[in-house]
């Protein structure tokens, strides 16, 4: 679990987003990652959905972590807050935070083993 001070401590911003409204889409360029604090986020590529994110979940942060453009896009399913980090903020954790850098890690592996046992 996320340790919200943590963020807050680092400089993490809160945003508020509305139903049906787009955080990012596919292609954008990638400046931060987002922590849900409250409601839900749909991560969508050409149509099809790829997971749905709730409170503590993190994305946003792959194509912040290899500086690519947005591989999907998303979508505020319900009003929705977020913590917002900057690549330099989540450096920071990831420096300072062993327990940020396994979440994130641990994030990620869990994506994988859920995308393989689609396939």
């Amino acid at each position: 679990m996320i340790e919200y001070s943590n963020l807050v401590e680092v400089g993490a911003t809160s945003h508020a987003f509305d139903a049906g409204e787009k955080i990012f889409k596919q292609d954008d360029p990638a400046t931060h990652l987002y922590i849900v604090r409250t409601g839900r986020i749909q991560i969508v590529t050409y149509g099809t959905v790829l997971e749905n994110v709730g409170p503590g979940g993190v994305f946003g942060e792959m194509a912040l972590i290899d500086q690519a453009p947005r591989s999907a896009a998303a979508i505020a399913m319900e009003p929705t807050e977020v913590l917002e980090l900057s690549r330099a903020q989540f450096l920071a954790l990831v420096q300072e935070t062993p327990e940020f850098a396994l979440h994130i890690m641990a994030t990620l592996a869990n994506r994988i083993r859920k995308m393989n046992a689609s396939l």
